[in-house]
């Protein structure tokens, strides 16, 4: 199983839309900006998937976004997993991330610590710049390393941002290149996020059922990843989700391949929202 944290921080972002026109003036272009929020996930192992030597899972997604459009916004993301195989046994996986991306999109920091079972812990520890038409990565963890990456790609505050503007112009597909830190700091993910059409009706899940929602909009999207230069024509995993006009996520299903797991949203606090002029 790979954990891929800085993914889903994407799909779990919060944004607000602002909006305004004078009389008789041109009505300007809608902005996107990223709102703090805590959230927690309950996660099951979806049944509706033939499930390849996992017989049954649980776990939790721990999800704190806090910051502003001006400095830029901090992540704090754990996710646990429980899975149990009749075959290999139970399996404890732990995969931590603490993030920071520039309100402009123009730098990433990030670190992961992930382990399974009592292994070693790894960890990746870095920062990503944009340079000229790419950006730089200089890691400090799992060893000191720089590489350039002459193509370029979103980080994932910028892919989500990307994401929900295409929703509301009312495209069914977006493809973005993206860079997240994962898997050692060196790999990076080809997306596709399918759109589908406005959701109505009551939401599923309680946290959601409340006025802040009643008239926002809301799309259902999967994002599908592919690693650059693996030559594999199926993804690495994928993400669905049920995304709000304000950002907020439910309904979260994550596919690995060999099983999916169920996230039900439990919680979700929407934290004060600094007033920003970037």
């Amino acid at each position: 199983m790979t954990t891929n944290a800085a993914g889903l921080t994407g799909c779990l972002a919060v944004v607000t839309l602002w909006t305004g026109a004078a009389m008789a003036q041109p009505q300007p272009v809608e902005r996107i900006v990223l709102a703090p929020h805590r959230a927690v996930y309950d996660l099951v192992l979806d049944a509706g998937k033939a499930a390849k030597n996992v017989d049954s899972a649980r776990g939790r997604i721990a999800f704190d976004f806090t910051g502003d459009a001006c400095e830029g916004y901090a992540l704090s993301f754990r996710q646990v997993t429980q899975l149990q195989s009749g075959e290999s046994g139970p399996r404890l996986i732990d995969a931590r991330t603490t993030s920071f991306e520039a309100g402009d999109g123009a730098s990433y920091r990030f670190k992961t610590e992930s382990s399974a079972s009592g292994a070693p812990k790894e960890t990746v520890d870095g920062t990503a710049t944009r340079s000229g038409a790419g950006y730089e990565v200089k890691l400090t963890a799992p060893k000191p390393e720089t590489h350039v990456e002459p193509v370029a790609a979103l980080f994932p505050n910028a892919q989500m941002k990307a994401v929900i503007q295409a929703a509301r112009e009312g495209r069914n597909t977006l493809n973005v290149r993206l860079y997240d830190g994962a898997n050692g700091g060196k790999d990076v993910y080809e997306t596709l996020s399918v759109i589908g059409r406005r959701l109505e009706g009551k939401p599923a899940e309680e946290p959601l059922q409340r006025s802040e929602f009643e008239k926002l909009a809301r799309w259902p999207v999967t994002m599908s990843y592919f690693k650059v230069g693996s030559g594999e024509t199926t993804p690495s995993y994928t993400i669905s989700f049920e995304l709000y006009e304000n950002g907020v996520t439910g309904a979260v299903r994550l596919d690995y391949g060999n099983f999916a797991l169920r996230g039900t949203l439990t919680r979700l606090d929407l934290l004060p929202q600094a007033d920003c002029a970037k």
